[in-house]
């Protein structure tokens, strides 16, 4: 919160500085116009951009590891079809990762959860919803998005998240007071491939091997019918790179 108090704070300075100055020289009210819209749109981009920590920190990678390790993450499951694939190509290539689950499906497939768990995966949190209209909760709307996916987590291991990755990684003020009330870590990530967008398998495995550096956290989902193939050949790849597929927790050097 301390970025946005700042950037609010300089935003009001200029403003302030701007109606001091208008009784002694004339000040176009496109120098308003201009201020608006200024602060709008690094609003509206921090609010995308988990990197920028705008509204609350989030680990998005690890600058300072030497070795080669990389964290792959799976969000909006568990899914019937597919997390079974998923988890049948990490066990192949012992790359243990991070899922980041959504409370209805949790509901709907306890026991994927638990066999997500029983490979040696680490679970996060991420939403109970996953509505289109998240960004636009309040703060006790997104803690009871929370607290439902943390209790539905708790009831089939008995075990509660400490990691939350908000959906779409949209961070607003009120999403930033609901952390602080329950305390997770917030996950992002720095290699976005557009796997549930872009349609082909060769164009989203570029996007993310281009990028490919000691520490960093890759974003995929497992819910669509290209993922298997991805997944695949982004291990082999990984693997002939000598690279090690480890938990969020394990990059953050934390048991």
């Amino acid at each position: 919160m301390l970025k946005f108090k700042f950037i609010l704070g300089t935003a009001f300075g200029i403003l302030g500085i701007l109606l001091i100055c208008e009784p002694f020289v004339y000040v176009s009210v496109w120098w308003y116009v201009l201020l608006f819209l200024a602060l709008f749109w690094v609003i509206l981009i921090g609010s995308f951009s988990m990197s920028w920590g705008l509204f609350l920190k989030a680990f998005t990678h690890n600058s300072s590891i030497k070795e080669k390790k990389i964290a792959i993450t799976f969000d909006d499951g568990p899914n019937d079809i597919f997390t079974p694939k998923v988890l049948q190509l990490l066990k192949d290539y012992n790359a243990k990762t991070t899922f980041f689950c959504v409370g209805k499906q949790i509901n709907k497939h306890p026991e994927l959860l638990k066999n997500i768990y029983a490979e040696g995966h680490v679970i996060g949190n991420h939403s109970s919803t996953h509505s289109t209209t998240i960004g636009f909760k309040s703060t006790e709307e997104w803690l009871d998005e929370i607290k439902k996916t943390d209790q539905a987590i708790f009831k089939v291991l008995n075990h509660k998240p400490d990691l939350f990755r908000p959906p779409y990684g949209v961070t607003t003020p009120h999403l930033a007071k609901a952390i602080k009330v329950t305390g997770h870590k917030v996950i992002g990530w720095n290699i976005r491939p557009y796997d549930m967008a872009i349609k082909n398998q060769k164009n989203v495995l570029n996007r993310i091997t281009k990028q490919i550096k000691p520490g960093a956290v890759i974003l995929l989902h497992d819910k669509h019918e290209r993922i298997e193939i991805v997944l695949e050949q982004l291990l082999q790849f990984l693997k002939k790179q000598d690279y090690q597929m480890v938990t969020i927790n394990e990059l953050m050097n934390e048991k």
